[in-house]
């Protein structure tokens, strides 16, 4: 790569806008996520239900992020897209505060899983438009701290509100409308869209099958993955059930939105950290299929049924570690193995595989453990996850040089 490539400052406008959106978008959903789970049970809907809400949200999310992924590449400006994803997102997740039956919860998530759908190829193509290639890693890494800081803020938020306000759901969710508008400006004033080459326009299909095959291969990994990879919500939920108990349910609920937040603050550590290992050695694919392997030693962890704090605490640091890896990693090697004029379709067909094992793993996991138990569940998604791992390494055009 030329010198002054390796020179040029990635910590730039663009940069600091799409890190300052994410925290204020994440700030705003994960208010809302931390206390879902006990809305939910106090409504009368069950783990099965927080399953069929996450998994039917993320597939719904999976067939946006696909399409807005290939008129991405189409459009001659994408930011327009992306600030209308971040409102749809912001106004739907603020709808909570409406709901008397979990089928409302489910229509809002859907909402605005939609909005995120939308919006996630157009950012990320943004994102790597405006950054040199050799800092990938950084640059979707830095994003994915800004992004968890706002995950660490939202609980800490969710259990003020919750104090300051007698215990009110609605009043919690009403309040994440203001964090969620914030994203939304941060992201018209701040971010700059580069002027791009004209871009041919084709199909959908011929778009996919344009894709570069050490990508495809990408993908492979991801989706099997991704098919064990459930939703975070689900340990709050654990966490409950498991401390109750010992401690009573409130207590429980208090406690179990503490573990979420420390989960959060190793998500953070680790977006950034696995992306700048990732700029400094041979092969980005190590770094990945660690942070899988790293998943799989947490899902067996969770089928002990860890009742105590300490365990759990060290269940929801490995859980932060993983997810933060995994998401820094794959956008980052997706970015690499792509030409830029086919960003949008990359990382709109990477969302949806993501999305799709999140709607199939959300479902698995809460069905399992509604019909047998805890173990069996996480049994399922330490396989997937250790299956995962041992594919990413066997990509060998992972390696930057054969780009």
């Amino acid at each position: 790569m030329p010198e002054s490539a390796d020179k040029q400052s990635w910590l730039n406008r663009t940069v600091f806008g799409v890190g300052l959106t994410s925290l204020f978008s994440d700030w705003s959903h994960e208010t809302a996520t931390a206390v879902l789970p006990t809305f939910l049970a106090a409504i009368g809907a069950g783990p099965a239900w927080l399953g069929a809400i996450e998994g039917v949200a993320d597939g719904l999310s999976s067939f946006a992020k696909l399409i807005a992924g290939h008129y991405t590449d189409r459009l001659k400006h994408r930011k327009p897209l992306a600030v209308l994803g971040y409102a749809l997102t912001a106004v739907s997740t603020a709808s909570f505060g409406f709901a008397t039956q979990a089928y409302h919860v489910l229509m809002g998530r859907a909402a605005a899983w939609l909005g995120r759908g939308v919006r996630t190829p157009a950012r990320k193509a943004l994102l790597a438009a405006d950054v040199p290639p050799n800092a990938y890693g950084r640059a979707f890494g830095l994003e994915r701290l800004m992004d968890t800081l706002g995950a660490i803020v939202g609980p800490l938020t969710a259990l003020w509100l919750l104090d300051v306000t007698d215990h009110s759901f609605r009043k919690v969710f009403f309040w994440t409308l203001l964090p969620g508008l914030v994203a939304v400006a941060s992201f018209w004033l701040l971010v700059r869209e580069r002027a791009i080459a004209a871009r041919r326009k084709h199909s959908f299909f011929h778009g996919l099958q344009a894709l570069p095959i050490p990508f495809r291969r990408l993908l492979v990994g991801v989706g099997i993955f991704g098919a064990g990879d459930f939703s975070h919500s689900l340990l709050i939920l654990y966490a409950s059930r498991m401390l109750a108990p010992a401690h009573g349910q409130k207590d429980a609920a208090s406690l179990a939105i503490g573990l979420y937040t420390l989960h959060n603050v190793f998500y953070a550590g680790s977006a950034y950290a696995s992306g700048w290992l990732s700029d400094h050695i041979a092969q980005r694919k190590f770094v990945l299929a660690a942070g899988y392997a790293l998943a799989g030693i947490t899902a067996i962890l969770l089928c002990t049924g860890a009742r105590s704090l300490p365990l759990l605490a060290v269940i929801f640091v490995l859980a932060g570690l993983y997810i933060g890896t995994e998401e820094a990693l794959e956008d980052s090697l997706s970015a690499e193995l792509v030409p830029q004029e086919q960003h949008g379709m990359a990382f709109g067909t990477l969302a949806a595989v993501n999305a799709v094992g999140d709607f199939a793993s959300s479902l698995l996991v809460g069905s399992l453990w509604s019909a047998f138990n805890v173990q069996t569940a996480f049994a399922a998604s330490a396989l997937l996850f250790f299956a995962g791992a041992l594919l990413i390494l066997r990509l060998q055009p992972l390696s930057p040089g054969s780009h």
